[in-house]
C-alpha cells in the first residue's frame, strides 16, 4: 500500500473529511487532496505529525511493504473495522461507477419531480384567470375543478417520480448510512470525475439561482404595465412559477449529483462522524415531523401550504446534525 492510500485509509478510520485533516495539521484541503492523489508528497514534518495524529510509525507509512497494523484478535479477520469498532462495507470500482451513474439519473428524476411540484398551480391561476377575464366560459366550479384535477396530476406524476427513483437507489442506502472501505483507485477517480465536471456544475447553480432572482421580474412588470387586466397579472405568476421550477430543476440536480461524491468520498454531510449521529437521530426526528406535518395538514386542511414543513424540517435538521457533531 502506498501512502497516498495509507492516508486515505487512516484519515476515514478516523471519521475525518480532508478539511478536518488539513486544520489539524495546518495545511490546505488542496494539499491533502494531492496527498491522496499521489500528486505530491508531505514534508517530513507533516509525516511525523500524520503520525502522531493516527497513532502508527513514519515508517509504516513511508515505506510501501509495510501493511497496516494487524487487527486485534477479537475481530473478525475478513471484516475491515473502523474508529470505535465499526465494520466497513466494501465499495469495489465497479460498484463506485454504476452508483454514480445512477445517481445522475437519479438526480435528474427528482429535480423533474421538484419543478412538477412547483408548477403544479400554474394550471389553476391560468384557468381561473382565463375565465375571470371572459376568456372561458366553464363556470366557477368548473374551472376550479379542472384547475385542482390538472395540480393532483402534475403531483402525482411528482410524487411517482420520486417513488420510483427511491426505489431504484434503495441498493445503495448502505453507502450513505455505514462508513465505507472503497477499493484502490476509487478515491482518485471520484476526484478526478468531480474535478472534470467542476465547471459545468458551478454554470448550472449560478443559472439556477440567477434564474430564481429573475423569476419576479415579470411580476413586476405586469404590475408596471397594467393594473386593471386580471389575464397579465396571473401571467406574469405563472412566468414566475416557471423561471422559479427551472432553477430549481439546476439546483437539485446539481445538489444531488455533488452529494454522491461525497458519500463516496465520506466528505461533508457523509462523514463516518455525521453518519453514526444519523443513525441514532434522524429515525426519530423525521418519524416527528410526519406526524407533525400530517396534523398540521389534516387541522387546517390547507395543504397547499403545509408542505412548508419539509423544507424548514430539512434545514432544521442539517443545522442540529452540525451542532450534534461539533459536540461529539
Amino acid at each position: 500500500m502506498i501512502l497516498a492510500d495509507k492516508i486515505i485509509d487512516l484519515r476515514k478510520k478516523e471519521g475525518l473529511s480532508q478539511e478536518e485533516l488539513a486544520n489539524k495539521l495546518g495545511v490546505s484541503r488542496q494539499s491533502v487532496s494531492k496527498w491522496e492523489g499521489a500528486q505530491s508528497t508531505p514534508d517530513m514534518d507533516k509525516i511525523i505529525k500524520l503520525a502522531d495524529l493516527f497513532g502508527v510509525s513514519t515508517d509504516y507509512l513511508l515505506r510501501d511493504e509495510i501493511d497496516a497494523p494487524a487487527a486485534a484478535p477479537s475481530e473478525a479477520p475478513d471484516q475491515a473495522v473502523g474508529a470505535e469498532d465499526e465494520p466497513l462495507d466494501p465499495v469495489s470500482m465497479e460498484e463506485a461507477n454504476a452508483y454514480l451513474a445512477d445517481a445522475e439519473g437519479h438526480a435528474t428524476r427528482v429535480a423533474i419531480g421538484v419543478a412538477l411540484c412547483i408548477l403544479s398551480c400554474t394550471p389553476m391561476l391560468v384557468l381561473v384567470s382565463a375565465a375571470e377575464s371572459e376568456r372561458l366560459d366553464l363556470g366557477e366550479e368548473p374551472t376550479i375543478a379542472l384547475g385542482a384535477a390538472l395540480l393532483l396530476v402534475m403531483v402525482a406524476c411528482a410524487v411517482a417520480l420520486f417513488i420510483v427513483s427511491g426505489r431504484r437507489m434503495e441498493r445503495y442506502d448502505h453507502l450513505q448510512k455505514n462508513p465505507l472501505d472503497t477499493a484502490y483507485g476509487v478515491d482518485g477517480m471520484v476526484r478526478d470525475r468531480r474535478q472534470r465536471n467542476e465547471r459545468g456544475r458551478t454554470a448550472q447553480i449560478a443559472a439556477g439561482v440567477a434564474l430564481c432572482v429573475i423569476a419576479a421580474i415579470p411580476v413586476l412588470l405586469s404590475f408596471v404595465f397594467t393594473t386593471t387586466n386580471v389575464w397579465l397579472g396571473m401571467a406574469g405568476v405563472a412566468l414566475l412559477l416557471l423561471f422559479v421550477a427551472a432553477g430549481a430543476f439546476l439546483l437539485v440536480r446539481v445538489g444531488i449529483i455533488e452529494g454522491s461524491y461525497n458519500v463516496l468520498l465520506e466528505e461533508k454531510d457523509y462523514t463516518r462522524q455525521a453518519k453514526r449521529v444519523s443513525k441514532r437521530y434522524s429515525g426519530i426526528y423525521w418519524g416527528a415531523v410526519t406526524a407533525i406535518y400530517l396534523l398540521v395538514s389534516f387541522v387546517t386542511m390547507d395543504w397547499v401550504t403545509t408542505w412548508i414543513i419539509w423544507p424548514v424540517a430539512g434545514v432544521a435538521y442539517a443545522v442540529l446534525s452540525t451542532v450534534a457533531g461539533n459536540r461529539r
